[in-house]
């Protein structure tokens, strides 16, 4: 198995980082526009909803740590997304790990990339900016 991990500190409390890494509406805010929650779990549509990832939050420890296992998507299914937040003297030290790949194929290299990106856009909403979900419906139209 393969395990894309990401290590960013965020000068925010981590009370402020948690809703953005464990809400539907938190994902809007940095990851993508096209999101849809339905039966307790949270639809990520890409490009003209051609890629859906289903979310389920398994674990919801507020502040701490969010767990979310993905029960769709090729390469994605019965994965992972571990969000772990540490207090830390400037804020929070999150801790990424999307985990459980069946191997490193050029998918979960694109994802690994992907995912560093998205961890910058976490990083700035959290701290008062306002950068935008990286996938937007309007850009996703080709």
């Amino acid at each position: 198995m393969a395990d894309i991990k990401h290590s960013i500190p965020i000068t925010a409390k981590p009370e402020a980082v948690y809703p953005l890494v464990a809400t539907a509406k938190g994902f809007s805010q940095w990851w993508a526009e096209d999101i849809v929650e339905s039966s307790g779990a949270v639809e990520l549509g890409f490009f003209k909803r051609s890629t859906v990832y289903r979310l389920r939050l398994d674990v919801d420890k507020a502040s701490t740590h969010a767990e979310w296992v993905c029960d769709s998507g090729d390469e994605w299914k019965a994965t992972h997304l571990i969000f772990r937040l540490e207090a830390a003297n400037s804020g929070t030290l999150l801790r990424f790990t999307h985990a459980g790949w069946k191997g490193e194929t050029d998918y979960f290299v694109a994802c690994t990339t992907t995912w560093g990106e998205l961890m910058y856009r976490l990083k700035a909403m959290a701290e008062g900016k306002r950068p935008g979900p990286l996938f937007r419906m309007a850009e996703m139209a080709y």
